[in-house]
């Protein structure tokens, strides 16, 4: 067990693709961890979707040691909608390393995490990865560092996470400047679960952060908020590969395996101490507020309780997505799924497809609403179907985001055009350097949720990058568009829009479903309709079948009498006929694109 002036705890925190993964590669190869032969980018990434994307999605933590030093490195993910698992490794931490891309220099990311980790009271070791890039331009960057974030030129570390260089002196600097952990060994046990993830032979494997007292193997462990009891049957460090240890002193960072079966009784934020002397609760984590919800369901109907199973599973790993069931009359049976933002939504509909082996529908993405009725009641609505009539409506209101938009000068035009577009209002606009201006805009979460990223990307190039927050309801002129087929209701592809975009969603679906709807034997209407009001019309035409072909010239009343006949039977057809959709239908339908 080290003693805590040796113990170092620090997090790596950037935006999306400055380089933290593969600056956690290089201090894991030249601490020694892992041999060059067993080297390979992203190491720390272990799940496939996080190397195919080339993106950080869970927290992963891993010890090494340095100059006589243990180093707890914690790395953490960059885009904007795993923000929480960044607030996570936070709180088992005492500083930062803040990357800044020496090209690129600061984005809207690198602020928010900055902010996060001044909030938390941690030290902020920061360093301008990519030098080795002939684009770079360290003097200017560190110099916006400075003004932007008062952390002195002369004190930013110049490194190439790439080459390596400069990386052994990051290592000596987060030693010097990241103050060493506080905690007595003798006081009862106190240790913080900030990840946890389930493994089929071993059951739940926690990363844990020991506060005060020590954690020993096989000792009987209380488990706070799920007020149950295990026994730690091993302990341990990853470096990177877990390796067991006795016991785990105060400061260190580890895993603990106590057997556990049932997934909600070592949730992230659960105080761990000893059992029959029960040390003070910790400050957990604040529940993350999802942002976007969709309703998941399982394309082969009776694999809906394999669904429910998976989505426990997923959660232990990742908390921060809620659900609930509910049905459909069109899907059947599934589940009300809330998510922090798109990308996440995409991510975890991913894995529990490919981890888990499932065919999942996902309908339209929905925000939450917030409506009063006119007798008075308010109620929370993320599912269009379940928005009371028009008349029984006094208002909704719909969320905001406080947005900060950080951009290259030459489009400020564009962005403010796009934001006013997503009605969107103006709160701040102001040049950080005569290159870059930062913006301040509140949108509606309806108005980003669908291609507000993508549409900002490629109206900048790829250069603007942005960071939300959510900021309050406000009211607006909302409406439910329902999709008819045939007369019928398909509560599937209802949407809760605004008003003067009904229209325009409304003419959209209709003639996207008339391409997908395969033709039957009758006319099938497709309408929307906000209220009792038909708004647009589609019709998929019925086949015609030559009854004709048979009869060779002659009288045109015997053409006529089979024409009669056959116009009579499609219509008692149609009296008694439902439309048949395939179920790829709902998927090409729902497919946001």
């Amino acid at each position: 067990m080290a003693t805590l002036d040796h113990i170092r705890n620090f997090s790596i925190i950037a935006h999306i693709d400055h380089g933290k993964s593969t600056l956690a590669d290089r201090l894991l190869e030249i601490s020694g961890a892992v041999n060059a032969r067993d080297m390979r980018a992203q190491y720390l990434d272990s799940m496939d979707l996080e190397r195919e994307r080339g993106i950080t999605i869970k927290l992963q933590s891993v010890q090494i040691d340095w100059a006589d030093h243990k180093l707890h490195l914690i790395d953490t993910p960059g885009h904007v909608d795993f923000g929480y698992e960044v607030s996570r490794s936070l709180a088992a931490c005492e500083g930062v390393v803040l990357v800044v891309d020496a090209s690129q220099g600061i984005e809207a990311q690198t602020l928010a995490n900055c902010y996060l980790a001044l909030e938390n009271d941690l030290e902020i070791v920061a360093c301008l990865n990519k030098i080795d890039l002939p684009a770079a331009e360290p003097e200017r960057v560190a110099a916006e560092i400075e003004s932007v974030l008062g952390i002195p030129a002369d004190q930013v570390l110049h490194i190439s996470a790439k080459t390596g260089e400069g990386v052994g002196a990051l290592l000596d600097a987060v030693i010097e400047r990241i103050p060493a952990p506080e905690g007595d060994k003798d006081a009862d046990l106190q240790a913080l679960i900030f990840d946890s993830h389930f493994d089929q032979y071993r059951g739940v494997v926690s990363s844990v952060r020991v506060m005060n007292g020590v954690m020993r193997t096989n000792q009987k462990l209380s488990f706070l908020q799920a007020g149950s009891t295990h026994s730690a049957e091993e302990i341990g460090v990853r470096r990177p590969i877990n390796t067991p240890t006795k016991e785990l002193g105060p400061g260190e960072v580890g895993y603990l395996i106590a057997g556990i079966k049932d997934v909600g009784e070592a949730r992230s934020g659960e105080t761990v101490t000893g059992f029959g002397h029960p040390g003070e609760p910790l400050d957990g984590y604040a529940e993350p507020k999802p942002m976007v919800f969709c309703g998941l369901y399982p394309v082969e109907g009776d694999a809906f309780e394999e669904l429910r199973e998976s989505l426990e599973k997923l959660r232990l790993n990742d908390s921060s997505f809620t659900y609930e069931p509910e049905t459909s009359g069109a899907l059947g049976f599934g589940f009300r799924c809330g998510f922090l933002g798109l990308l996440h939504m995409e991510i975890v509909r991913e894995r529990l497809e490919r981890e888990f082996d499932l065919s999942l529908i996902a309908t339209a993405p929905s925000v939450n609403y917030e409506v009063e009725t006119t007798a008075g009641e308010m109620l929370q609505v993320h599912n269009p179907s379940s928005l009371p009539p028009p008349t029984e409506i006094e208002q909704i209101s719909e969320p905001q985001l406080r947005m900060t938009i950080l951009t290259p000068a030459e489009y400020v035009g564009t962005i403010m055009e796009l934001c006013l577009s997503r009605r969107g209002e103006q709160r701040s606009m102001e040049y950080l350097s005569p290159e870059r201006v930062e913006f301040v805009y509140r949108l509606p979460l309806a108005e980003v949720v669908i291609d507000f990223f993508d549409a900002l990307k490629s109206r900048t190039q790829g250069y603007a990058s942005l960071d939300y927050d959510t900021d309050g309801y406000l009211p607006a002129e909302l409406v439910r568009v329902d999709i008819m087929l045939s007369g019928e209701n398909v509560d599937a592809f209802s949407a809760i829009v605004h008003k003067e975009r009904s229209y325009e969603y409304g003419r959209r679906t209709a003639e996207k479903l008339k391409e997908l709807i395969p033709r039957q034997q009758f006319d099938v209407p497709i309408q929307a309709a906000i209220g009792g009001q038909i708004i647009a019309r589609e019709t998929v035409k019925a086949f015609r079948k030559d009854v004709t072909e048979k009869l060779y010239g002659g009288d045109i009343t015997r053409k006529r009498k089979l024409l009669e006949k056959q116009k009579a039977g499609k219509k008692r057809m149609k009296s008694i006929g439902k439309v048949d959709i395939p179920p790829d239908t709902f998927i090409k339908a729902l497919r946001m694109d």
